[in-house]
């Protein structure tokens, strides 16, 4: 396997199936997800994208070089400053605004998924928190780009199409890039076959969790 990504999928790779094939994510393919699960998704996405931005300042404490400081700080801006812009400008098509978005409460599995990942970076390392961001980060990208070439995917009238040109495209496939080899470069540097089990337990984890992540979506039709 080319690198520490690679390896921890393929070694988890019931949980990841689960993951990236959810009905949730079929759903937004074939364009059947009720609307009432994705606005609810919509809305603790936001709060997500909150404590995703600390888990990358933890990352600016975490590392141990000056590149991967600006890097985790690169990103933290572009959460706090762009994407949590995009998607408030997103959730304004759905007639939701960013102060309800802010007033709503954490789902359960929103604030079991985030602090998990926080407590993981908190207890370990830098590589320990980004094996736990990787399912998210990569993840989406996968996905994504799976929609978009699975010739079911539902084009005309599918009103989730925006979000899988989003997660599907260039600058989304850029960041998944430079996450994956972020990783596999952490792994290089720190790997030890006896930190291994852990970490692969550490990815599993993180990957039902952003099932459940979905399943909370799933629930919420009304």
């Amino acid at each position: 396997m080319s690198g520490l990504f690679a390896r921890l999928k393929a070694d988890t790779a019931a949980d990841w199936q689960a993951y990236t094939h959810h009905p949730f994510v079929n759903g937004l393919g074939d364009g059947t997800l009720a609307e009432g699960a994705f606005r609810h998704y919509l809305v603790q996405d936001y709060l997500f994208l909150i404590q995703f931005a600390r888990a990358y300042a933890l990352a600016v404490y975490k590392s141990d070089n000056l590149a991967d400081m600006q890097s985790a700080a690169e990103t933290m801006n572009g959460i706090l400053n762009t994407e949590m812009q995009l998607h408030v400008g997103y959730c304004a098509g759905y007639g939701i605004s960013a102060a309800e978005m802010e007033q709503a409460p954490e789902a359960p599995e929103c604030t079991a998924y985030t602090r998990f990942v926080l407590e993981a970076g908190m207890a370990g390392d830098v590589l320990d928190l980004h094996v736990a961001l990787s399912p998210c980060v990569i993840g989406y990208g996968e996905i994504g780009a799976r929609l978009a070439a699975d010739p079911a995917t539902k084009r005309q009238d599918n009103p989730f199409l925006s979000w899988i040109e989003m997660y599907s495209g260039d600058d989304y496939m850029a960041v998944m890039a430079g996450a994956t080899q972020r990783l596999d470069r952490l792994g290089a540097e720190r790997l030890t076959e006896a930190r291994y089990a852990r970490l692969a337990r550490l990815f599993a984890t993180a990957t039902r969790l952003e099932a459940d992540f979905w399943s909370m979506g799933l629930r919420a039709t009304g």
